[in-house]
């Protein structure tokens, strides 16, 4: 080994084990850095505004919003010197752009190899907050294109953007297609662009539920239901042609909400008066030179050109513009743009998808929340001392009530010894809610859809589909209600129906009784906000069932509160929750519009049904939409996807 190398490999060493910890805040205390578990994922937080409180609920808790302080004097060298001996993966140019392409599905988990092209939000924040204090990164490019995903994880979003910004960097969004959901993450930028050929669909917000009677009817299949909960629309799915009036109320309640919100970012952002944007959504605008003309956009550029501007801003040091994909960024650490670790730990606990007891027997892995793997994983945090707190970061529409409860039992165990946030993504409704009624305090974004305290029975009378087929199915039995569940050729007989009703308010009433308690509300008063009903985070921190609207900054920052952390003190993410998808799952993502892929979904959900002995705990199908979302070529497919894939919103 030659003296250069042999004191450039000691130099490294020297720098990795110094106790001294380069800091993005000036007041952040050294620590050294913190060996990650194995298998583990981790990254590291500091709330700047420590003193900024914010009243929502029953107290005042830290709002966790970031400010950005540069690094100065000797932590600034040491940066560059960081950067300078980086490993050979980590090297970026200086003077580089992070070229983020923002399209598609957005997923909570974190990153996964095998994800099937889906992006991970974490792996997005945690990439801005890196480019944010890295030196040799001076502008974020964003490339984006159409999104579904639900607004709790947009606004995310837009909140790591705006404090890329903090930086003095350039932000800039390149709009092919212009939509609502698009369109509310480009204003975050103080740049927007869009070629002379985008599709402008800034048409307004839809509501739209699919209903299955009609087609029951032609087919032969007679559901029963026993819903629990006037709101609980998941029930008029399969026994209506038309929307109710509870249902009704509640969709254009939700709706008004999302518009709302929408006018009042996009105004804010882009300077205008909430009314006049409202009048220009109404005008049917679709020329994307009016746009331009209305300040909607800052230009009509291709994205060469867009390019060629951002190759002339001073902070370019060569004729060619060098694009990092958030893929190659990724391998960047924290540490190496001088962002510490620290010995104080907050375990994260994700927790994605349909709620289930057990792990699916299908050739198909899982994507949803087993009880098994989630308990284990709170009885990890719970038995360790090196977690000061934990994190459950819930993005659920809910699913299996029994396993609901299991896991609402172990949060609330892990509660008892050790503070617990409900941080809640998209959806947090019905089973979801559930699980986070466990924690000491529960934060939700403004338009998280939570709540839905509600229960659905279900099961299918199939005679007279098995009549047209010429099917026949005889039950020999043994006990008065042995064929409760299992004889689907008949309807249930009068005591059976009456204990099919009697098992639903059962569940409910536990449903109730755990909300009361764990909400310190008296049944009565849960009640009132109960019977099924979806609400707003911002409606249901108003109704009790929500502490404090926020993201995951302010749920680590009321962590670090109930933990006796300083708020101006670093601590350290660990990731409990592995990336849920696997090599064998890419490989097959292919497969989901297709027959194959439908039949597969169909088999999943049936055996979700039969495992939970037909009752739901879960969020009705309804979606909220967008103006920009093309109707399906195949509106079977359409129909069956709208049924089977109900927890999702806002498609």
């Amino acid at each position: 080994m030659s003296v250069t190398r042999t004191a450039i490999h000691g130099l490294r060493h020297y720098i990795y084990h110094s106790t001294i910890s380069p800091s993005p805040c000036s007041r952040f205390k050294s620590h050294q850095i913190f060996k990650q578990f194995q298998f583990h994922f981790s990254s590291s937080y500091c709330s700047s505004s420590f003193d900024s409180t914010l009243k929502q609920g029953k107290e005042d808790y830290p709002t966790g919003d970031f400010t950005f302080e540069p690094l100065t004097g000797f932590n600034k060298f040491l940066v560059k010197l960081k950067t300078q001996i980086a490993l050979p993966w980590e090297r970026v140019e200086y003077g580089s752009v992070l070229k983020i392409n923002l399209r598609g599905h957005i997923t909570d988990q974190p990153e996964s190899k095998f994800s099937n092209n889906k992006l991970s939000l974490p792996q997005i924040c945690d990439n801005l907050l890196k480019a944010t204090y890295d030196p040799r990164i001076s502008a974020l490019y964003l490339c984006i294109g159409s999104l579904h995903c639900g607004w709790a994880k947009l606004d995310e979003i837009r909140r790591q953007i705006l404090n890329f910004r903090k930086s003095g960097k350039d932000a800039v969004a390149y709009l092919p297609s212009i939509g609502e959901k698009e369109y509310y993450i480009a204003c975050a930028c103080e740049e927007i662009y869009a070629p002379p050929s985008a599709h402008v669909y800034l048409f307004g917000f839809t509501v739209d539920t699919t209903f299955l009677k009609g087609v029951f009817d032609n087919l032969g299949i007679k559901p029963q239901v026993e819903r629990i909960g006037i709101y609980k629309s998941a029930g008029d799915q399969l026994t209506r042609k038309t929307m109710s009036e509870a249902n009704r109320e509640e969709k254009t309640a939700l709706l008004d909400n999302i518009y709302s919100n929408w006018l009042d970012k996009v105004s804010s952002a882009r300077g205008k008066k909430r009314e006049d944007i409202d009048n220009f959504i109404n005008e049917g605008v679709y020329q994307i030179d009016k746009l331009k003309k209305e300040g909607f956009i800052s230009n009509i550029l291709y994205d060469d050109e867009i390019i060629a501007r951002l190759l002339k801003r001073p902070w370019v040091k060569s004729d060619a513009l060098t694009l990092v994909s958030l893929r190659t960024y990724s391998r960047v650490r924290k540490w190496t743009v001088g962002i510490p670790s620290s010995k104080e730990l907050i375990a994260v606990i994700r927790a994605s998808g349909t709620i289930k007891s057990v792990e699916s027997t299908s050739t198909s892995p899982s994507n949803g929340i087993t009880a098994n793997k989630f308990i284990a994983m709170v009885r990890k945090v719970r038995a360790s001392n090196k977690f000061k707190a934990a994190i459950i970061r819930i993005d659920s529409p809910g699913g299996d009530p029994l396993a609901a409860d299991l896991m609402w039992r172990e949060i609330r165990r892990l509660a008892a010894k050790k503070p617990v946030i409900a941080s809640m993504s998209d959806e947090a409704a019905s089973g979801g809610y559930y699980m986070a009624m466990g924690a000491n305090v529960i934060v939700a974004e403004n338009l998280t859809l939570t709540g839905s305290i509600g229960v659905i029975s279900e099961k299918f009378n199939l005679k007279k589909l098995y009549e047209k087929i010429g099917f026949n199915k005889e039950v020999i039995s043994r006990g008065k209600y042995a064929e409760l569940f299992k004889a689907n050729q008949r309807s249930f007989r009068p005591h059976e129906a009456k204990l099919f009703a009697k098992r639903a308010q059962n569940i409910y009433k536990q449903f109730l009784d755990k909300a009361a308690l764990s909400r310190s509300m008296t049944a009565e008063k849960i009640e009132e906000v109960a019977q099924g009903r979806v609400w707003t985070g911002k409606d249901a921190v108003s109704r009790g069932l929500v502490d404090a609207i926020g993201g995951l900054s302010r749920a680590i920052a009321i962590a670090k509160l109930k933990a006796n952390i300083p708020q101006d003190k670093h601590v350290t993410l660990v990731e409990l929750s592995r990336p849920s998808h696997t090599l064998t799952e890419g490989l097959r993502g292919g497969i989901g519009f297709s027959l194959v892929g439908a039949d597969q979904t169909l088999k999943e959900l049936l055996q979700d049904l039969a495992l939970s002995n037909g009752v739901q705990a879960r969020m009705s199908g309804t979606m909220f939409r967008s103006s920009d979302v093309y109707p399906s070529a195949n509106p079977i497919s359409a129909l069956v996807k709208d049924y089977l894939n109900s927890s999702w919103y806002n498609n």
